[in-house]
């Protein structure tokens, strides 16, 4: 079942490459928050920044709308 979470992920993975400046995207597999598994797909610039335990960005519902658009782009473009 994992392989088939990666594939379903690798393009969005680079989506998101495309749309932010980053090294590149790390991905984290964890269910501790609520009571299922479910993948992040992060941009990284360091492995610091998968760090769970800092304090989470927070973002308005219009600027998560922008990086949504702006992702789906890059989907919608990508190779």
């Amino acid at each position: 079942m994992l392989n088939e979470w990666l594939v379903f992920a690798k393009p969005i993975a680079k989506a998101i490459e495309r749309a932010f400046p980053c090294q590149r995207v790390g991905i984290s597999v964890i269910g501790l928050e609520v009571p299922h598994a479910h993948m992040h797909l992060v941009p990284l610039q360091s492995a610091d920044d998968l760090n769970f335990t800092k304090d989470k960005m927070t973002l308005s519902q219009e600027e998560l709308l922008v990086d949504q658009k702006l992702i789906l782009t890059h989907l919608v473009h990508s190779d």
